[in-house]
């Protein structure tokens, strides 16, 4: 109990609770897409009043009804998703809302990192900031060449020779790359594989830094839609994450240039370029996009792997990736992944 309300869990495998949530939620204009950890609710004489859910370091779908706001009930909230998260191990957190509901929650401890206005703004709190981890990159790539430098963001499900073929480019055209590898878990191949095999097969060059992109890059905080389709503040969250890059990680890496693969077959990764295109200029970097790289007739893409290994289709996979990866997918390392990925048709 919370003064006058009852607090309760949500049963996240019970479809009457999650519906009932997901009912309260569209009034606000908030979706309910089932991938959190934990769910809380607050009720006045058996009706709902309020929700929150956590999702790793994220406090998400936070809703007060309107007769109730401005009684303490959003601190509650927070403050149950906070407690929870910290049982979890997790000390920093952030909150993705709607720019006329950031001075509420600037109100209760967390500061701004960026919006992108009319739809949405990313704030933060806890142990931990986005300053710090620039701190941390910064240092990171001090030892890179002075001159101009580029960097790029990848998820490489897994490293293919369309992804070496740009940031090869790109470290021709430049004196150092930085190279950020997506560090978000909802690809097929684990992060730290998707590390290793990116620095494996970019070892050649003197001239590249391959770093976790982090919390900050494509993650489920400032980019919740690159891992889940239909989200409706999806255009919001593409220039966020541009912002963050430009505002904060671009000066940080000393970067004024930012490399892209051509994409005209993934909907998702091209609006990104194009919020890109549009943001970053305004911050005085530029944007090169790279047309797609061939094999045959095809581009030569992470999900065309993927596809051959489910075929079993082990020549034209080696036409397509670097020696190291694939030397890693003949491993018994590997056994577990393909299984992963003879089993999903996920797209990532």
């Amino acid at each position: 109990m919370w003064g006058n309300y009852d607090m309760r869990e949500i049963n996240l495998d019970s479809t009457r609770e999650v519906e009932a949530v997901r009912a309260f939620l569209a009034d606000f204009d908030l979706t309910f897409d089932g991938a959190v950890e934990y769910t809380v609710a607050f009720f006045q004489n058996e009706e709902m009043v309020a929700t929150g859910s956590l999702a790793g370091e994220v406090l998400r779908n936070i809703a007060v009804s309107p007769r109730l706001q401005g009684e303490g009930l959003t601190a509650n909230v927070v403050s149950q998703l906070m407690q929870q998260a910290r049982q979890r191990g997790i000390y920093h957190y952030f909150i993705y809302t709607k720019p006329t509901a950031a001075p509420m929650f600037a109100g209760l401890g967390f500061k701004e990192i960026a919006r992108a206005e009319p739809h949405a703004v990313l704030l933060e709190a806890g142990l931990g900031s986005i300053e710090e981890y620039c701190r941390e990159i910064a240092k990171k790539a001090e030892s890179l060449p002075a001159g101009p430098r580029a960097a790029l963001v990848v998820n490489c499900n897994p490293f293919t020779l369309g992804h070496k073929a740009v940031i090869s480019k790109a470290a021709a055209d430049n004196k150092a790359v930085v190279v950020l590898v997506v560090s978000e878990e909802r690809s097929l191949f684990p992060f730290e594989v998707r590390l290793r095999l990116v620095q494996e097969g970019l070892a050649e060059f003197d001239n590249i830094l391959v770093l976790p992109a982090g919390k900050y890059i494509i993650s489920a905080a400032t980019f919740p839609a690159y891992f889940t389709r239909g989200e409706a503040a999806f255009q919001a969250q593409t220039r966020l994450d541009a912002t963050v890059f430009a505002r904060y990680i671009a000066p940080a890496l000393g970067v004024d240039r930012r490399y892209v693969g051509d994409e005209p077959y993934c909907a998702t990764t091209s609006s990104y370029n194009e919020a890109l295109a549009d943001l970053l200029p305004q911050y005085g970097i530029s944007l090169t996009v790279m047309p797609r790289i061939m094999s045959g007739s095809e581009p030569i893409s992470a999900s065309r792997v993927r596809e051959l290994v489910r075929q079993e289709n082990w020549p034209a996979i080696k036409e397509l990736v670097p020696a190291t990866t694939y030397q890693y997918l003949l491993s018994p390392e590997a056994q577990p992944v393909i299984a992963r990925i003879k089993a999903s048709h996920s797209r990532h």
